[in-house]
């Protein structure tokens, strides 16, 4: 594959490290990963066919889930050990220069946005807070005692138990997201001292999740290394003491994708005026 026919896949931006620490690994497609250096700033890439990755081949293949999900393990996977060297800016998916030379003008001509935020995510990762609310978890409509039950007013109808169910799955569900809502208050009051941003994300699906319940929190939480301990202690107390229906669900720590929206901008217009296209 000559020069002329490269595309370069960009993964993230970083301060510089030894590139030794990419050996072997490979990315999109299964290429290497090498560094492109510009004054303090490097950027991870990878040479791609120019012909798979332009701006028209892009656009169909995008369309191509299992293509997109392996693209997309293929690049998390690169910011992943691009973190282990040090504060790390993760670019957006498919983001792509033509050449590794348009890759080094977007460090010259944005670095100082990519500087900002490296500065900003130094000796920080993202933590993920959920919170889920599963009406199914709470007791049964059976298992709650009935009005009157026990005191010679006889058998219940059939008619006036189906009622009685549906009433009491009504009242169910809207207990538990009366106090989801109420746990959505206090987990953010808790931890909003304890990180230096946080991030708010469309509650996922349950179809796309497959996890049990409604998700009414998708938090992404910016904590500084020093106080991760303390951040952890305290969604475990939170987590521990969570009402029946509800769910609290951290991960972490990661790459903080959820803070690094200018540097994204920058790389895609940088890639937009002197990319594939």
């Amino acid at each position: 594959m000559s020069t002329m026919d490269q595309a370069a896949y960009a993964y993230a931006v970083a301060r510089p490290f030894p590139a030794e620490r990419l050996d072997g690994l490979r990315g999109v497609g299964g290429y290497p990963v090498r560094l492109v250096e510009h004054d303090d700033l490097v950027v991870a890439v990878s040479p791609v066919p120019l012909h798979e990755f332009d701006e028209q081949a892009l656009k169909a293949r995008l369309e191509d889930m299992d293509w997109l999900e392996a693209i997309a393990r293929a690049h998390h996977s690169v910011v992943d050990a691009v973190g282990q060297a040090g504060a790390v800016v993760p670019l957006r998916l498919a983001t792509v220069y033509h050449g590794e030379e348009r890759a080094r003008e977007a460090l010259r001509e944005e670095g100082w946005r990519f500087r900002a935020v490296l500065d900003r995510l130094t000796g920080r990762h993202e933590w993920g807070v959920k919170i889920y609310a599963d009406p199914s978890a709470m007791p049964a409509p059976e298992q709650r005692p009935r009005p009157g039950a026990g005191s010679g007013g006889g058998a219940e109808s059939p008619g006036k138990a189906y009622l009685r169910r549906r009433q009491e799955q009504r009242r169910s569900r809207d207990d538990t997201w009366r106090t989801a809502t109420a746990l959505v208050r206090r987990v953010e009051e808790s931890l909003a001292d304890l990180a230096d941003a946080c991030q708010q994300h469309r509650p996922q699906d349950a179809k796309l999740s497959g996890e049990p319940g409604e998700n009414v929190l998708n938090a992404a939480y910016l904590v500084p290394d020093s106080g991760a301990r303390r951040f952890l202690e305290v969604v475990e107390a939170l987590r521990a003491n969570a009402p029946t229906g509800t769910r609290i669900e951290v991960s972490g720590p990661w790459a903080p994708y959820s803070f690094t929206a200018i540097a994204e901008e920058a790389a895609t217009a940088a890639a937009a005026h002197g990319g594939t296209g």
